[in-house]
């Protein structure tokens, strides 16, 4: 049997560090790790690289070929960590950055899960990438906090249907880190406000405690102790007061849509 863990945005960030403590045997022994990103290289023998484009669904069909020619495969884990987000007001933004948002975020996702599933047994794992965006609507950052929930939800759901079986779904909540995710236009400003409000976490923290929950089978991995707190607080507080008062702390003011949309 060869054992299979799959990472997507596995080129930096914290899909990089999860694949290097997966080399390190973070998730136990492995015989292969497909690092799946645009620009995928070879870092360890074990390391298979795949250079594909998750917004385009032919992707997903090589994936699955790959493991169909593989003898025996079965995949131990699939980290569902691709993403990028887009700053600013749903009204200015180009409408081909919010439909690859919504393809990147919400469906690979799910086709990739979908084509992996026949390749897991009891033990195996899901982590998929959610975010603290997940926990209310996020103005700025509409779409992207929108397709979080997406992941949050339907890992939670995964989790329930396949938890009698031994196949358990982690979603991860991290708060911001300094990655290439705050590379996109915009960020600046967010991640300076986010900086004074609730600071950065560290990646290689996030990735090891993300392995340790998916690996334990929990259904949501929170690393940072004032993130669990907000989260307790979004599911109690009525949303417009938690918009509210993070406008208030953010500094963002009274925002309108500034473009007449016919």
């Amino acid at each position: 049997m060869t054992s299979i863990a799959i990472v997507t945005g596995a080129s930096s960030g914290l899909g990089s560090e999860i694949v290097r403590l997966l080399t390190e045997g973070a998730f136990g022994p492995l015989d292969e790790i497909w690092a799946v990103s645009r620009r995928a290289e070879r870092t360890s023998p074990r390391v298979r690289p795949f250079a594909l484009d998750l917004t385009d669904p032919a992707s997903f069909d090589v994936i699955e070929q790959a493991l169909a020619e593989t003898p025996d495969a079965r995949v131990v884990l699939l980290v569902n960590n691709a993403g990028f987000g887009t700053f600013g007001d749903f009204a200015q933004m180009p409408a081909e950055d919010n439909g690859n948002m919504v393809r990147l975020l919400m469906l690979a996702p799910v086709e990739l899960t979908y084509r992996t599933l026949p390749y897991m047994t009891a033990g195996s794992r899901i982590l998929n990438v959610s975010s603290v965006a997940a926990f209310m609507p996020q103005p700025g950052l509409a779409t992207y906090s929108a397709a979080k929930r997406f992941v949050l939800d339907f890992s939670r759901a995964l989790d329930a249907e396949l938890g009698s079986v031994d196949i358990h779904v982690t979603a991860l909540c991290p708060k911001f880190m300094h990655t290439g995710f705050l590379d996109h236009p915009g960020a600046g400003d967010v991640a300076a406000r986010m900086a004074g409000l609730t600071g950065f976490e560290d990646v290689r923290r996030v990735a090891s405690r993300a392995l340790v929950a998916a690996r334990a089978g929990r259904a949501l991995c929170i690393p940072s102790a004032d993130m669990r707190a907000f989260y307790v607080a979004a599911k109690l507080l009525p949303h417009p007061l938690v918009l509210n008062l993070e406008h208030a702390l953010m500094g963002l003011g009274d925002k309108r849509p500034r473009k007449q949309v016919p």
